[in-house]
């Protein structure tokens, strides 16, 4: 029996929460954050670590002149550090109807991705947004900072969202994200993309390069494989989101026409993510969660070792 987000079964164990400490979310881009945090930056600023030296202009604060190499070489220089800053990660979780199905529930899988990238950042003491969403933004927690709201982050990802009775429009919610993200960050968008309007229109809206996104498609091996759980024979087929009914004869042939088209629509949504420096990631909910994370992730670039 296929087990829904609403059990009592915990998001994150703590065994698989030790092995999460020494990972760290990456960003392509280098952004500037408001508050010190533990990323290196570009920029020279006035950390503990050393980084360089410069010659001495007026106006530079004295207290940063190494007054041991003016003795040697009598000329003045400044010494510069290497600053550390905090990084805005944002998670936006698909919480539509057509997520909440599936053995593995992809909606609990989605969930367990999301905690795991908000306990992440959190840990290593960057800002955290976490938004969910149906055709809007259904609810969000937001501001997030330091180990002491982890036990909020996870209250708010293992709620239960009642279905919103409206398709999903992700359109409109990648509209509201680009209106609430001003700052600049990491966007994770997460999602079985399972929607009837056209991806770009969606996708249009986090092209900013002041924003790093990653857009990531969950779906469940009886959708990568009806086949495989045994679809076959006349059907009558109810869409779970806005309730349009179809009836169909499912036949070998017409799941080997089904895979053809699921594969191109994925390569499509790969491919509008790429026209917009979307980077885009695919996964399988019978795949470990714990193998997603700590291998898929760190090979797609959204994770490191630090």
């Amino acid at each position: 029996m296929s087990k829904t987000p609403t059990e009592s079964e915990s998001l994150l164990s703590a065994d698989f929460i030790r092995r999460l400490e020494r990972l760290d979310v990456v960003s392509r881009k280098m952004f500037r954050g408001r508050l010190r945090g533990e990323r290196r930056s570009k920029k020279r600023g006035q950390s503990v670590e050393f980084a360089d030296y410069r010659s001495y202009v007026v106006g530079d604060d004295l207290r940063f002149v190494d007054w041991n190499l003016y003795a040697r070489l009598d000329r003045l220089f400044l010494r510069l550090f290497m600053e550390e800053e905090d990084l805005l990660v944002s998670i936006a979780l698909d919480v539509t109807a057509s997520m909440n199905t599936g053995d593995p529930n992809k909606l609990l899988y989605a969930k367990r991705v999301a905690a795991t990238l908000g306990y992440i950042g959190l840990v290593k003491y960057n800002r955290v947004n976490v938004y969910a969403f149906s055709d809007v933004i259904e609810d969000r927690i937001c501001h997030l900072r330091g180990r002491q709201p982890i036990p909020s982050l996870l209250e708010f990802l293992d709620q239960r969202w009642p279905p919103s009775g409206r398709s999903g429009n992700l359109a409109e919610v990648c509209r509201q994200i680009s209106m609430l993200q001003r700052q600049p960050g990491v966007i994770i968008l997460i999602s079985d993309f399972l929607d009837k309007g056209e991806i770009s229109d969606a996708l249009r809206y986090l092209f900013d390069p002041n924003h790093d996104v990653y857009a990531m498609q969950l779906l469940s091996p009886q959708e990568l494989d009806p086949a495989a759980a045994g679809v076959l024979g006349d059907l009558r087929l109810t869409d779970i989101e806005d309730a349009d009914v179809a009836e169909v004869s499912v036949s070998a042939a017409l799941l080997t026409r089904y895979k053809a088209n699921l594969q191109a629509y994925c390569r499509h949504v790969r491919q509008h993510c790429m026209r917009r420096d979307i980077a885009y990631m695919s996964g399988d909910t019978s795949v470990p969660f714990e193998t997603l994370v700590l291998h898929y992730l760190r090979e797609k670039g959204l994770l490191r070792s630090v």
